[in-house]
This record gives structure tokens, C-alpha cells and sequence, in this order.
């Protein structure tokens, strides 16, 4: 599926859903006061979401993998802040809520690790790069295969 718009992005709705809970926790009555730890979890569960919409709509394979690697890092500092909220006696009726956060934010890194991978093994270069001939280049060869595969039913005698 080609997504024509990061909001489209199911990783990138993930990560917003991580942030929207980041904030939700940070809310609470345990964490007033401590301003460092909070302003610091809130600005790396926002980064996820930014630079995932960043890479995307900057139109280069080349920086949209940087971005989704900066992402990913984002992603994993999170988990890293969770992971130090555990340990911290004041913060542990947070415990619940910081065990489903860093689930939420291992799966948007492992989702941005696939993607990253896909993007790597791709010869696409970026929109930036796309014309209306390498347009049609594209959907001639998606023509092509689409053939090639109606042939091959044909000749297994399978009908469509």
C-alpha cells in the first residue's frame, strides 16, 4: 500500500497514540515536581511522531531513513525513561501504565525497523526524485507483472 500522507501512516498513529498516553501519565499527581523527568519523557514521545511526519514529507529515501533511525532512537529513549520510572519508589503506582507504554513503544520501534529494512533493500529514491516518465516506467512494470501472472494462470488452466 503507498501512503500519500504520514497522517495515513499506522506507525506514525501509533506514535501519536504513545505521546497522547505519555501525557495522560505525566498528568498525574506523582510526577508534579519533577520537571525534568517529565518535560524529558514528553519531548522524546513527541520526537517519534515529528520525526517520522519529517522524514516522510522531506521526499528522499535517504532522509526518511534518517529520520525513521532518529525516530526509532526516540522510540527507544522512552522505553529507556520507563524502564527508570520503575526503579524510582515515588513513581511506582505509575508501574501498570509505564509496562503498556514501553509495550507501545517496542512495537512502533519494531515497526520502524521494518520499514527501515524495506526502505533499505528499495531502489525507489523518493518522490523527490519521481517524474511522469519514471511514472510510467513504474506502472509499466506493474503492467508487466500483472501479465506475466494472468499468463501463468492461463497455463496452470486456472480461470482470473
Amino acid at each position: 500500500m503507498k501512503y500519500e500522507r504520514f497522517e495515513e501512516l499506522p506507525v506514525w498513529q501509533a506514535a501519536i497514540g504513545l505521546a497522547v498516553a505519555v501525557y495522560e501519565m505525566t498528568d498525574k499527581p506523582a510526577f508534579q515536581k519533577r520537571y525534568s523527568l517529565r518535560d524529558q519523557i514528553e519531548r522524546a514521545s513527541v520526537s517519534v511522531s515529528n520525526n517520522i511526519a519529517e522524514g516522510f514529507e522531506r521526499g528522499t529515501k535517504e532522509e526518511l531513513l534518517t529520520f525513521l533511525y532518529i525516530a526509532r532512537g526516540s522510540a527507544g529513549e522512552v522505553r529507556s525513561m520507563l524502564y527508570l520510572l520503575e526503579k524510582i519508589p515515588a513513581l511506582a503506582g505509575l508501574e501498570p501504565e509505564a509496562l503498556n507504554l514501553k509495550s507501545n513503544a517496542e512495537s512502533i520501534s519494531r515497526q520502524l525497523g521494518a520499514w527501515i529494512c524495506s526502505l533499505r533493500d528499495s531502489n525507489h529514491k523518493g518522490e523527490r526524485y519521481v517524474t511522469e516518465k519514471t511514472r510510467r516506467m513504474d506502472q509499466a512494470g506493474l503492467d508487466r507483472q500483472e501479465f506475466l501472472e494472468k499468463l501463468e494462470r492461463i497455463r496452470r488452466g486456472e480461470s482470473k
